[in-house]
This record gives structure tokens, sequence and C-alpha cells, in this order.
């Protein structure tokens, strides 16, 4: 006797239907996540992979391939962890940290060659994509400057009450810390739910990153993300500062 199995991944993607996902349960184990390749990064189509808890992430030369990891790496605003050395960092003053100040820099610094794997899939194309969904306001940069230096930052995706962290980068000790903190507190401000990490590390995991299983994901994903957009621009509360000293 036989038995009929529902297919694995990956699917290759209709061209001509942005929104055909296939369910993110078919996603492979090994490589851990793997569900679709090809379509294109046209804004509709990255919104409707975000809504599904999908994502891109391929190098050069390799074509579109979209991820669903399980678990997911995720931190709940609220409940982020400083560490004292990161609060003696956020209360000697040296950075300034902005919102939506400088986005194609901020994506241009994450691009450059670095130490982990995941610093060479920002292809152009890449950063294409993501300038077109800044200027439609689902897109938004941390930006994080030394007198006038760009030190630090990240850039990611927002839908609803759900940020889609998509990449970090740091030219001085402790600057992209800085960026997640003044992130995660605007975020919590916000009555936000929480920022998807997509997968765990050491980094991230000493900020209070936490699995959650891929199924209570996009639970979480069907009740936050259908909500209005908070802001096209973004910039933080007046006394975002002061609440983050306090803390």
């Amino acid at each position: 006797m036989t038995t009929n199995h529902p297919p694995l991944g990956p699917f290759f993607l209709d061209p001509n239907d942005p929104d055909a996902f296939p369910d993110v349960s078919l996603a492979l184990a090994d490589p851990d996540g793997l569900l679709a390749i090809g379509g294109d990064l046209s804004p509709a189509r990255l919104l409707a992979a975000y809504t599904r808890g999908i994502f891109p992430w391929y190098s050069k030369g390799q074509p579109i391939l979209w991820w669903s990891p399980n678990p997911r790496a995720v931190i709940y605003p609220k409940e982020l962890h400083i560490s004292r050395r990161l609060r003696r960092t956020l209360c000697r003053g040296q950075f300034t940290v902005t919102l939506d100040h400088a986005f194609a820099q901020v994506i241009a610094e994450c691009a450059k060659s670095r130490s982990d794997q995941r610093g060479t899939w920002i292809t152009q194309e890449m950063r294409q994509a993501y300038a077109q969904l800044h200027h439609l306001g689902y897109a938004h940069s941390v930006e994080v400057w030394q007198d006038d230096r760009l030190v630090g930052g990240m850039y990611g995706v927002s839908l609803g009450k759900v940020f889609f962290g998509e990449s970090m980068f740091s030219r001085e000790t402790d600057a992209s810390k800085v960026a997640m903190v003044y992130l995660c507190k605007q975020l919590e401000c916000w009555g936000f739910a929480l920022l998807d990490c997509q997968v765990q590390s050491a980094h991230l995991d000493s900020m209070g990153a936490m699995p959650l299983a891929r199924d209570k994901f996009i639970e979480s994903l069907a009740r936050h993300t259908d909500q209005p957009m908070q802001h096209r621009t973004w910039t933080f509360d007046d006394d975002l500062k002061q609440a983050i000293l306090r803390t």
C-alpha cells in the first residue's frame, strides 16, 4: 500500500501571481525553511511573503530563494534584555540615534562584506526592492551616529504591529545593539507585538531573542499584521531617550 504525502518544497513560484506562495508547513527541514524559488522582488510579492512569515535570502548568481525557518527567532519588545555593559554605553551618550534619516546608507553598510555568513545576500536587486518598500512606507531604518559619522544601524519591514528585522551593522562597539534598544523601546510605545529576527544568533540571543515554533509565529502574524500602518515615515517619540535611560 502506498500513502500519498504532500510534496515538500522548494516550489517554483508563478511569475505572474505575486500572491501565490505555498503553505509554510511545506518548507524543507534541510536546509531549514527553504520553501520556494523564483518570482520577483516586487512590493506586492514581498508584502505577501512577509504576511505569511516568508522572506527572501539568496546570494548573487542564485535565483531568488524564499524561506520560512522553524523555529523562528523573535524578540518581544517588552522583554528586550539590556546588559549592564550596554546600559553604560547608553548612559555615556556617545551616540545619536535617528529613524528613517538614511535608509539607503544603512542598507549599503549592511550589504558590505563582513565576518558573518549573512553579509553577502543583500544584492543590488535586494537594495532596490527594499528602497521601494521604504518609499511606500513599509521599510524603515534605524541610524546610529557618532558625531556626523554613521557607525551602526539596522533596517526591516513593518506590517501592522510586527517589525521584520532584515539586517544590522556596527562600525563601533555596541552601535548595532544601541539601534536595537531604541527600536524595541519605540515599538513597545507603539504597541507592537513582536520583532522578527528570522534565525538565532549569539548577538540576538544576548538581547533576549527566543525561538518560536513556526506555527505559533504564523498565528501571531495573522493576529497582528492586519492592522493600520503606524506611519509612513518614522520618528522617535520626543521623550524616548529619557525613557530608555530610566530602564
